[in-house]
């Protein structure tokens, strides 16, 4: 068996956690504007840092868990935290899913229509990429959360220098200005909660670690390589405070202010890896649930096409909710409400019993030879 390498078992679990975040919690700035904006520049940064320091905690927590139990997928790994009522866990993810993967559909149709085409097309494109790195299973998925991080990290970070550059003024002055920061610590909550889905979504990429240490430091740093780009997106829309809080797309009124084409065009395509990745991760996460009762039933895993046609549906179907309702209204009503359903599901349980488990697991029980 070929030993993992340390991009496996430190950055990779991490780098998926950032890869589902983005595309359903802050590639378009939106949820950005929905959360921080409201708290003020100040108060959005400290919430930001609540979240950072949440994700941070319940992934270590997380991975620890998957590790000792060896559930590497999320039915297996919430029938051995809470049991019978694992099936609570999974009535939250559907739910989630739905609400993201609508998200996600919705913002690829915007992608479209900015460069001219119908929006239906951008939705379709990522749909049928979706289904194709999903059907081709979990090597597939692990290249994509490596090459695509890379493109990434390049664009937010040019983004937040030509930010600095053309409005640091008034990102400088904007921060100084005292302004109220009622409900930061809600916000942080909140933000953090749903999108603790993605620490579930990840799980069949946490079965390379060799030791509960790989996983409390793969945990640990999942946070900030989540929350750095948003960091630096949120000092962006700070410039032009409060009134981006009401733009249906931020990214999109920024690029506008910005105005450099040739850039406008590589944050396009960074937002379009984006959405792929969230929609790859939530995806392989359900195809993964499904495998493993497949396996247990008929002896052999799930197939690339049965994988394929389960990320179609699944994304066909959410496209149809997100056209009926529309973005904001999916983002305003849906998440706040599913965050606190997380947390209670997830969250709660464990950062109590699974946390007692690990640390009553002798370190020889839980260590990979």
């Amino acid at each position: 068996m070929t030993q993992p390498t340390l991009f496996q078992r430190f950055l990779l679990p991490g780098l998926a956690f950032k890869g589902v975040v983005i595309g359903g919690g802050y590639a378009t700035g939106r949820e950005l504007a929905e959360f921080f904006i409201p708290s003020g520049p100040q108060g959005g940064l400290m919430a930001m840092i609540l979240a950072m320091l949440i994700w941070s905690a319940v992934c270590a927590a997380t991975f620890a868990f998957a590790h000792l139990t060896r559930s590497y997928d999320y039915r297996s790994f919430f029938q051995k935290l809470l049991g019978p009522g694992w099936i609570a866990f999974e009535i939250v993810y559907v739910l989630l899913l739905v609400l993201i993967l609508a998200v996600v559909g919705a913002a690829a149709g915007e992608i479209g229509a900015s460069f001219g085409a119908p929006a239906i097309l951008g939705t379709l494109l990522l749909t049928v990429t979706i289904a194709v790195v999903t059907g081709m299973g979990t090597a597939s998925v692990e290249r994509l959360f490596k090459y695509a991080s890379t493109l990434l990290y390049i664009v937010y970070a040019l983004f937040l220098i030509l930010g600095l550059w053309l409005f640091g003024d008034r990102i400088g002055a904007n921060l100084a200005t005292p302004t109220p920061t009622t409900g930061w610590v809600m916000g942080g909550i909140a933000y953090a909660g749903y999108n603790l889905i993605a620490a579930a979504a990840v799980l069949p990429l946490t079965a390379h670690f060799t030791s509960r240490r790989d996983a409390v430091i793969a945990g640990s740093i999942a946070g900030p390589l989540a929350m750095l780009p948003a960091f630096g997106f949120f000092l962006c829309m700070i410039a032009f405070y409060p009134a981006i809080g009401d733009e249906t797309l931020p990214s999109a009124f920024l690029l506008g202010q910005m105005n450099i084409p040739v850039f406008t065009i590589a944050f396009q395509a960074m937002i379009f890896a984006a959405l792929l990745e969230t929609g790859v991760g939530i995806i392989h996460a359900v195809n993964e649930r499904v495998s493993g009762v497949w396996q247990t039933r008929r002896g052999v895993p799930l197939g690339s096409g049965p994988r394929a046609g389960i990320a179609l549906a699944l994304l066909l179907g959410c496209v149809f909710v997100a056209t009926a309702i529309g973005l904001i209204d999916l983002i305003g009503s849906g998440y706040r409400m599913l965050a606190f359903a997380m947390l209670a599901v997830f969250v709660l349980p464990v950062m109590t019993l699974g946390v007692v488990r690990i640390l009553r697991a002798r370190p020889e029980v839980e260590t990979v030879a």
